[in-house]
Parts: C-alpha cells; structure tokens; sequence
C-alpha cells in the first residue's frame, strides 16, 4: 500500500493574486491585540494575508491597500513603512529558506 502524497496548503498572494504553497509565500499576521508583523514561522496567532517574495509585490499590496483587507483593519501607514523595511530584511532570509526547501524536495 503506497501513501498518499500530502496535499501542499495553498494560499493566495494578497498583491498578485496567484495561489502559490504557503511555504513559498510570506505571512503577515494581525495579532489578538490589533499588532501588524512579518510571521516567518507561520504559526503566530492571529489573521493572516500572504504575500509572495517579490518587492514588488509588497509595493503593490501597500498601494492597494490589500492589507486592509485581508487583516481587516486599517494598516497604519507607518506600520507599512515599518513592514517594508522588515520585508526587505527578511526577503534573504526567506529566499535563502526557499532555496534550502528546493535543495530537500529534489534530493
């Protein structure tokens, strides 16, 4: 008897709108206490919107205002200077994660 392959959640990019698997994507959380940040881990409490890795598609959802809606709360627009320059930090990071994920799936 063969396993079933696990099925890979996917989530939607709040900016571009593709559904990608969680994993590559970013998380942004709105904590219990209305608190807006960068969940790397993925399991921080709270409502969540995804965003892919790309900066652009950061600028896109800042312009839109796709947070807003996703979290469902008006993002300050201090908190989007402030999750910009985080995205920014974490960018490599994730992509680095990315890359190490891919490296494991192929081997």
């Amino acid at each position: 008897m063969t396993m079933k392959p696990r099925k890979v959640p996917l989530r939607k990019c709040v900016a571009c709108q593709e559904m990608m698997p969680k994993k590559a994507l970013i998380r942004v959380v709105r904590t219990p206490d209305d608190g807006v940040l960068i969940d790397l881990t993925g399991k921080k409490a709270g409502r969540g919107a995804y965003l892919c890795g790309k900066i652009g598609c950061f600028k896109l959802a800042k312009k839109s205002k796709a947070f807003d809606r996703a979290l469902k709360l008006t993002v300050d627009p201090v908190i989007y200077d402030q999750l910009e320059q985080d995205f920014i930090a974490v960018e490599d990071e994730f992509n680095a994660a990315k890359e190490r994920d891919d490296d494991d799936d192929e081997s």
